[in-house]
């Protein structure tokens, strides 16, 4: 999946969901990449899409970005 500018929607992206809302990328189903906290296990049977984890809203699966997505912050790779 990519932002709405064309960006890789990335495990651990901090992003505003919409005006007030912001979450954290917790496993993208796409590229078969999942954290601890939400393992493979857990989720991959949704077959598509990403997991974000937001404060305001909880666990929410996307198939497909909305156009307010905004990336935030990208931790760097270890």
């Amino acid at each position: 999946m990519n932002y709405p500018d064309g960006n890789k929607v990335m495990v651990g992206d901090r992003l505003k969901l919409w005006e007030g809302c912001y979450g954290t990328v917790v496993c993208s189903i796409d590229d078969d990449e999942y954290t601890s906290e939400h393992s493979r296990d857990q989720w991959a049977y949704l077959k598509t899409g990403v997991l974000i984890n937001s404060s305001q809203t909880g666990l929410i699966h996307y198939v497909a970005p909305e156009d307010s997505f905004e990336l935030i912050e990208r931790k760097p790779k270890t």
